[in-house]
């Protein structure tokens, strides 16, 4: 008897319907093989029927000695991973009448099988759903813990089974469940922005704080250099609270990056926060900006519409830092294979920190650097000329003093004053793009733009030029000193870039200026 049931397979962030179809009939020899899997499918997918058996005998059914073949279609993509266990043995079960479902091809069915025949969850449930819904199946079934996740599709019944006999009960209709429902809106605007730090929470600072929100306003890449306890990443961990908030599209694109990655938390629906992601400096460049053996996003795709934070940069290996680069421009990336080529999300704003040197004392207001000469300057040299010319801000952070911290007379700003300023210097940037899909703040303006965005009065180009000369900035500051002028510009709701805008984004250049490191 040949049955069809249907699954999916997840390809970048997107999914593909598989078509699986199990046909039985014919007796087989003692001691042959009855069982046969076809369809390009990898190690985890052919053990599924060991798991298939022990879960049909420990739920009731049988698993009988009659010759089947399974054929996962379409045969030349390959099918990776344990989640087609219960779409198999579903079909398995309609094949040999241990289950009769009249509507079996209405719905896709996902779920990774234990030996009891209960359901562990699955990857990439959202995306899967999203294809559910644009096949025009009537509902999709999978484990109980990825069901709020999928029922954020609508128009498409989602039903959430904790075990291969809720499954089978649900398609026979011994025992009906209810579809889970989401509201997806509500969902939403319930939770975005809740996050558990704020910039009310660091004393001091104001200097700091002032370039992050510029960073924020801009989408600025920027890197914090100060002695160890100075506030580096305290300060990098608060800039997603300053961030305008995710809109409800950006939300659903994050969640489906976690989602196929497998790093939503358990019974999560929706991503309703910037990301912040900080990996450690020992990660690997695969690990980074994603592919392995069987293709997952990385870092920089978890970072997606966030911020990501990279912890004392010249710890870094080189290779890993110089993979950045075309990310940081393109706003994708691209893992390609002999066969096939993936494309992953890579919208993340860069923060970096490090110490100035390494003991961490260059410049030190009050402790001496015991560094050699000449060991600063190697140091600083781990960072290539190319990754820098990405970061628009470089800025100098200096420890905060005893009364800073102990004062209650000024309390700090909090992150909802700042976001409100950040939200008004972009919705300007929204109205003077609103022709070029492509740029989506100040610091995605190709230079040809710059130019024609960023004009200045004489006196303006007199003091770039003057600041150029004295403080010796190297070329590829000037068109960053614009953009963050620009930026600086939109926070005071100036359509012009004054003197004093221009004055700022100097400040924030300090790694251009020769002599800077001894």
């Amino acid at each position: 008897m040949l049955v069809k049931t249907f699954a999916a397979a997840v390809h970048g962030v997107d999914a593909q319907t598989i078509t699986v179809e199990i046909n039985t009939g014919g007796n087989v020899a003692v001691g042959s093989q009855f069982y046969f899997m076809v369809g390009l499918p990898d190690s985890a997918v052919r053990e599924g029927s060991q798991r298939m058996e022990a879960a049909l005998k420990n739920s009731g059914f049988k698993m009988m000695r009659v010759r089947t073949v399974v054929n996962l279609a379409p045969a030349d993509i390959r099918k990776e991973g344990s989640a087609y266990d219960l779409p198999i043995a579903i079909g398995y079960m309609a094949a040999t009448d241990q289950l009769v479902c009249d509507d079996l091809e209405r719905y896709l069915i996902m779920g990774e099988l234990s030996l009891d025949g209960g359901l562990r969850p699955i990857k990439g449930a959202l995306p899967i759903a999203i294809q559910a819904r644009k096949e025009k199946f009537k509902g999709i079934i999978l484990p109980k813990q990825n069901a709020r996740e999928a029922a954020l599709v609508s128009d498409l019944e989602v039903y959430g089974v904790e075990n291969l006999s809720e499954a089978v009960g649900l398609l026979n209709g011994d025992a009906p469940l209810q579809p889970v429902v989401v509201n997806t809106r509500e969902e939403f605007f319930n939770n975005v922005s809740n996050y558990e730090v704020d910039f009310s929470d660091v004393k001091g600072q104001e200097n700091i704080k002032r370039a992050l929100e510029l960073a924020a306003a801009g989408g600025h890449n920027a890197i914090l250099i100060g002695p160890p306890g100075a506030g580096k990443t305290m300060l990098a961990r608060r800039l997603p609270t300053i961030i305008p908030p995710l809109s409800l599209h950006e939300a659903l694109e994050t969640t489906k990056i976690h989602s196929v990655a497998g790093m939503l938390p358990s019974n999560a629906a929706l991503i309703t926060t910037r990301p912040f992601r900080a990996p450690h400096h020992t990660i690997s460049d695969v690990a980074l900006v994603g592919g392995g053996t069987n293709p997952m996003p990385g870092e920089i795709s978890l970072a997606h519409n966030g911020v990501l934070f990279l912890d004392e940069l010249p710890e870094f290996k080189r290779s890993v830092l110089e993979v950045l680069r075309q990310p940081m421009e393109e706003r994708r990336v691209t893992i390609s294979r002999a066969k096939t080529s993936v494309d992953y999300p890579a919208g993340f704003m860069l923060i970096a920190s490090m110490n100035p040197c390494p003991c961490g004392y260059y410049n030190h207001p009050e402790k001496e650097c015991v560094c050699g000469p000449g060991v600063v300057k190697r140091y600083l040299s781990k960072i290539s000329g190319p990754l820098l010319d990405r970061i628009d801000l470089h800025v100098e952070v200096t420890p905060v003093s005893y009364d800073e911290l102990a004062s209650r007379e000024r309390p700090s700003e909090t992150s909802a004053d700042i976001v409100q300023r950040v939200i008004r210097a972009r919705e300007i940037q929204a109205e003077r793009f609103k022709d070029r899909p492509d740029v989506y703040c100040n610091a995605h303006m190709p230079s040809r733009m710059v130019q024609e965005v960023c004009t200045v009065s004489p006196a303006g180009i007199a003091l770039v030029k003057k600041a150029m000369e004295k403080l010796q900035l190297s070329a590829r500051a000037f068109d960053r000193i614009l953009k963050v002028a620009r930026t600086a510009a939109d926070l005071a709701d100036s359509p012009d870039i004054k003197i004093e805008h221009l004055a700022e984004a100097i400040h924030f250049r300090s790694l251009d200026r020769e002599g800077w490191a001894g």
